[in-house]
Formats: C-alpha cells, structure tokens, sequence
C-alpha cells in the first residue's frame, strides 16, 4: 500500500501537468532571480578576479617603486614591479622637508573644516527642502537644480572671491566649493523618506524643528550622512585647482596634492621658498621615487578611513527609518 502511495504521489509530481506548472513558474520568474550556473559562477569570480587586479596592481607598483633605489629603478626602465633592493630613503628625504610637513597639516585641516561646513551646511537645506510645508521649498529647489546645469564659469567665480578679498586667504580654498547641490538632492530624498509616525511622535513630545533634526532626522540617516562626508572629505583632500588660482606663488599655504603636481611637473624641484628636500635630490634617491613616496603619502589617509565607512555603503540609501 505505501509503494503504491509513493508511486503515484511519484507519477503525480513528474506528469505533465506538474511539469507545465513548473515551467510556468520558471517562465513568470526574471532571470536574475534564478539559481547560478556553473558558468556564470565562474564567469563572475574571473571578472572580480580582474577587477580586484586592476585597481590593486597599480598600487603595488607605486608602493614598491617608493621603496625602490636607483639602481632598481634604472634596471626595471621605470616603475619597479618586484622588490629589488628596497630602501625608505625617499620617505626619509619627502618628510624631512618642511614643505611636505607644512602641506600635509594644510591638506588635513583643509579637510577637517571644510567637510564639518560642507555637512552642516548641506544637512540643514536638505532638511529645509524635505519639509513639505517650508517656507519657499519648492522654488527653493528648482533654483539649486538650475544651478547643477547652468553656472557663471571659472572667470565671474575667480573675480567674485577675489573681489571679496579671497586672493590668497584661507576661505578662498574651502567657501568656492563648500556646497554640493547633488549631495544636498541625495539627502533631501533620504529625508524625505523618514517615517512620519516618528516625526509625529516627537512633535506630539513638544519638539520642534531643530529638535526633530538633531533627535530623530540624523540618527535614522548616520549611514547617508557618513557616506556624503566621505564624499566632501575626499574632494577636499584632492582638491588643488582652487590654490593654483588663489594663492599659486605662497607655498607655505599649498596642500599636499598640489605638492605633488608641482614635483611632478617639475620633476627636480619645487618653486617657492625651498631650501633642500626636494630641490636637492640625494644621490641615493631617485626622483621617480620620491614621486611615487609623495603618492602613497597622499592616498594614506583615505585608505585608513574608508574601510571605517564602507559598509554604510551597503546601506546607507537602503536602510529605513521603521523595520517590520
């Protein structure tokens, strides 16, 4: 009795109608949705494979070329692949000259001030523009969305700061570029999407704007917030055009990337007041070497802080307010 049981619920699961309604189910699927192929699995790893090859091996070249001596240098033709004959006398010579020092504390506190502005600035109208009922929102809106297409070009913004008396003044390389119209869009919509029941409930509580900002708005949107200061943070750390038009002859006010485009372009010295470091190259150090040294110098500080903010990457534009 139950191999007959078994035989037939057997024939019933493998008989045409079963096998219609499978294809049927197959068929209303999306493919994306469906089970991994052997193929496409290891069509997958070869291409991440590849990826993860382009963006790392230029990265060794330029680490191990900083590590490299001369002699290594001049038998690789350029760019050391392998170690050979490793030293740390570029790094010896590129901080133990006080421009670098003098730009590497520029870069960072450029950095540091202008994203705590550029957030805070940024935070408060994207919060203004998610309010439905503000003031003047909508036209508000459109006139920062007009501005993302349409600008007065280099030489009105040149004669604007330096009318304002920004030629070679600190501001000048942090107010030109201190808002962000499409990182002000990204929060506004995030904002946007708050729960309402949560913005009620404070309300009910007695708060008000700035209340319901600070306790309910930010903490639900740390992931966004972390993810545009990053964005901020690494445009100001990069950041070199506004020097060569502000301040292009003052090299104790240059950040470390423009440094670096001076000693590239120049290739044996740096303009301004520079008595060493770089303009005397040691013998025993090659100035591919102290390029590739100021490199790495400048890619340091990003590469210690991402992986703190990479995984609200994965979440930052994801994440709600309410579970459930």
């Amino acid at each position: 009795m139950t191999n007959a049981f078994t035989l037939g619920r057997r024939q019933a699961k493998g008989g045409p109608a079963a096998r219609a309604v499978r294809g049927a189910t197959r068929a209303e699927r999306p493919s994306w949705e469906e089970p991994p192929t052997p193929a496409g699995q290891a069509a997958k790893g070869v291409t991440l494979t590849g990826v993860v090859a382009v963006v790392l091996v230029p990265l060794w070249i330029i680490v191990v070329t900083s590590f490299s001596t001369p002699g290594a240098i001049n038998r690789a033709g350029g760019l050391v692949i392998w170690p050979d004959g490793l030293t740390v006398q570029a790094y010896r010579e590129m901080l133990g000259d006080p421009t670098v020092r003098t730009a590497l504390l520029v870069s960072l506190g450029i950095t540091a001030v202008g994203t705590a502005l550029s957030i805070a600035v940024s935070v408060l109208c994207a919060y203004g523009l998610s309010r439905p009922r503000s003031f003047g929102h909508r036209w508000l809106l459109v006139l920062l969305i007009v501005t993302m297409f349409v600008n007065g070009g280099l030489i009105p913004t040149f004669l604007v700061v330096t009318g304002l008396g920004g030629y070679g003044q600190w501001w000048a390389l942090i107010l030109p570029s201190a808002v962000s119209v499409f990182n002000i869009l990204v929060l506004r919509s995030f904002y946007s999407e708050t729960s309402a029941e949560l913005i009620d409930a404070a309300r009910m509580d007695g708060a008000g704007d700035w209340r319901v900002l600070w306790s309910v708005v930010l903490p639900t949107s740390r992931a966004v917030t972390a993810v545009i200061a990053l964005f901020y943070g690494v445009g100001y750390w990069n950041s070199f055009f506004n020097v060569m038009l502000y301040m292009p002859t003052d090299s104790q006010k240059w950040p470390l990337q423009y440094v670096l485009l001076t000693y590239v372009n120049r290739g044996n010295g740096l303009p301004g007041s520079l008595n060493g470091g770089f303009g005397t190259t040691h013998a025993q150090t090659a100035p591919l070497s102290l390029q590739m040294a100021v490199v790495v110098l400048t890619l340091v500080p990003l590469l210690i802080v991402y992986p703190f903010l990479q995984k609200h990457f994965r979440t930052g534009v994801l994440t709600g307010a309410v579970k459930g």
